[in-house]
């Protein structure tokens, strides 16, 4: 019963065995994926992947490294899709200050604007955050997302900074970095989450849990991630996998 809350199963990287890979996870014990559509090219993959399976959702929004690229006329697109009955979120959105693709001025409007157009549909946001944690949560609180919420996708701060986002209404969730032997500081943050607000995902085909980091991840290796919070919990793999899934079902309306 293990939910991949964040993946990317329309990439590049999967166009020759995305049905294998599919078929992979499910006999890993996945019964429910978020698939992430965040621009142009992705979104109506991310669509029609969702259409084809009724096990795949999908989210629809505009990622902050491609922020440069949003012509007018843009979000009024994603507001459209927004009624498609798979699209259960807003996202991915955010801010990414690692690369430098799109100015910082450009990926704060974009972030803004889709956090208002989610508060206008009431539906929770993605979050994307790469070395701009402040930013992000000053742009979350003017913005007033504690209003829909969200996911903190694949989180990598520290405990102060989750505690900030869960006061927002936001989840929690963990990618393949945790499982790595030197993440002390996400293993730290992954124990103090309250359980209602935990989530796990692969962002697949990147963020490789050990043992195989360095290679493609897939989406049935969100087992991994599930085995180590597991383990950082003290509890059972079933445990963690039914109350990751409760909270992605109670958050994004899965069936």
């Amino acid at each position: 019963m293990l939910t991949d809350s964040h993946t990317h199963l329309n990439a590049e990287q999967f166009k020759d065995d995305q049905e294998e890979v599919i078929q992979r996870a499910l006999e890993a014990g996945v019964t429910r994926i978020v698939n992430v559509g965040f621009n142009r090219e992705t979104i109506p993959s991310s669509i029609e992947l969702a259409e084809k399976y009724d096990f795949i959702y999908t989210t629809v929004g505009w990622h902050p490294v491609d922020a440069i690229d949003m012509m007018p006329g843009d979000l009024e697109w994603i507001e459209s899709l927004c009624q498609h009955e798979k699209v259960v979120a807003i996202g991915e959105i955010g801010l990414d200050y690692y690369w430098d693709k799109s100015p910082k001025d450009v990926q704060q409007r974009v972030f803004r604007e889709q956090i208002r157009l989610a508060r206008k549909l009431g539906m929770p946001i993605v979050i994307h955050n790469r070395d701009a944690h402040q930013d992000i949560l000053t742009i979350l609180k003017e913005e007033k997302a504690a209003e829909v919420g969200g996911i903190m996708h694949c989180f990598s701060g520290s405990w102060e900074t989750a505690k900030q986002c869960l006061d927002m209404n936001f989840h929690i969730s963990f990618g393949g970095p945790v499982t790595f032997k030197n993440a002390v500081q996400p293993k730290e943050v992954l124990a103090k989450v309250p359980l209602d607000r935990l989530l796990i995902e692969t962002d697949a085909p990147y963020l490789t849990p050990h043992p195989f980091r360095g290679k493609r991840n897939e989406t049935g290796y969100v087992r991994l991630v599930a085995e180590t919070a597991a383990e950082i919990r003290g509890m059972s793999l079933e445990e963690i996998a039914e109350i990751t899934t409760n909270n992605a079902i109670r958050l994004l309306g899965l069936k």
